[in-house]
């Protein structure tokens, strides 16, 4: 299990446990909620049973006061007493100073509980029916409302700390790599040049023209070694951006990657290709993002197949499609591959579409994502704006 894996198993843990929370204060203010609820209809339907004893011409005086009480011990249930024709009798426990200042404020809420359904009815002698409504008591409604502001809370509060764990995690991931690379690239600065002075002593000794191809082409590779090293000192650092034509570059990348790929693989770009397009670019930072690319398209080809570089513009952005032929990359690993650490080869440190993201995104504000991926092939697309003159 790769470092990638690890964070993604911990990660859906702690999801498991938060829903766990959240699934628990929903289930357990309902409860309560279900319990206050069926408190408060009891108490109501005690207090419709004590205006029907008022309304009984009961001489019970006892029967009367207990009656009574009822009614004025209920401080929080809001209660409205009114006859069939919707005249209001008495109320208890809605806004006094509402009711005072504004004549249409309890015939509203009595419209509003007859919409609710919730009422008792008061059975008096002569047929009489009058009816006791009443509404959810402040305490209930809070109790209802209370896990959503808990759950609002525990998000914010979830959100804040990813934002500042994942503000942290970034900041000390860019330190650790910068630092890696630096150390890189000073320790290949030592054997390279050893390796180019060998090569000049070679020469010397070995003057036939094809010893002078074959050194002619180990140059090139210490050349391009001592290209490399220059890309990682340079992480960390802001890259100089200059005005390039798309299309040299690329085909740079293109002419590169052909010499070292298997003969049956064809690596192109596309005669389609607008010429004259022009970006903001750090050339060889640009082409290690194609060459990395064009190397994982060459993984996937199993020494078969082609690749299709293509730019092309629209309005004032610059879309570049590297399309390859190979086996295509499985819907699990799409959201994954461009992760520091997530890497389907046996060897490597899976940094290398880390960095190639890195490198479009935040020194060439551009974007690249795979655009598509099938058992016939994948297409990456990076996306540049037009160089202004």
């Amino acid at each position: 299990m790769n470092i990638l894996q690890k964070r993604n198993r911990w990660k859906f843990l702690l999801f498991i446990l938060a829903v766990s929370i959240v699934f628990f204060t929903l289930w357990y203010t309902h409860q309560l909620a279900k319990s206050i609820a069926q408190e408060e209809i009891k108490k109501a339907t005690e207090i419709a049973d004590a205006y029907k004893v008022l309304n009984s011409n009961s001489s019970d005086e006892l029967e009367l006061s207990k009656a009574l009480d009822k009614i004025k011990l209920n401080s929080t249930i809001p209660v409205i007493w009114a006859n069939a024709q919707d005249e209001i009798l008495a109320e208890k426990n809605f806004d006094s100073t509402r009711t005072k200042k504004d004549k249409q404020y309890l015939p509203l809420q009595l419209n509003a509980l007859k919409g609710e359904q919730q009422f008792i009815p008061i059975e008096l002698p002569g047929n009489e029916v009058q009816y006791l409504y009443y509404k959810d008591s402040d305490l209930l409604v809070s109790v209802r409302k209370y896990p959503f502001y808990v759950l609002a809370l525990v998000a914010l509060f979830f959100l804040i700390s990813y934002a500042a764990f994942t503000s942290a995690r970034r900041a000390e991931q860019n330190q650790v790599w910068v630092g890696l690379a630096k150390e890189t690239a000073h320790q290949l600065g030592t054997p390279l040049s050893s390796l180019t002075a060998w090569i000049d002593i070679l020469r010397e000794k070995l003057n036939s023209e094809e010893d002078a191809l074959m050194f002619d082409e180990m140059q090139k590779d210490i050349d391009r070694l001592v290209l490399i090293a220059e890309r990682f000192s340079k992480i960390g650092s802001v890259p100089e951006l200059e005005k390039h034509r798309v299309v040299d570059v690329l085909q740079n990348g293109v002419d590169y990657i052909s010499k070292r790929a298997s003969k049956k693989i064809n690596i192109y770009l596309v005669k389609e290709t607008d010429v004259n397009l022009f970006a903001q670019l750090n050339p060889p930072l640009f082409e290690w993002v194609l060459e990395n690319i064009m190397k994982n398209a060459l993984d996937a080809m199993d020494d078969r197949g082609e690749i299709h570089v293509y730019a092309f513009q629209r309005e004032d952005i610059i879309y570049i499609d590297i399309t390859d032929t190979g086996k295509g990359i499985s819907k699990n690993n799409l959201e994954q591959i461009f992760e520091p650490g997530f890497s389907t080869k046996k060897r490597g440190w899976g940094l290398g579409l880390t960095l190639a993201r890195r490198i479009i995104e935040e020194y060439h504000h551009g974007k690249i994502f795979v655009k598509e991926s099938s058992s016939k092939g994948t297409t990456f697309r990076i996306q540049l704006k037009v160089a202004r003159e």
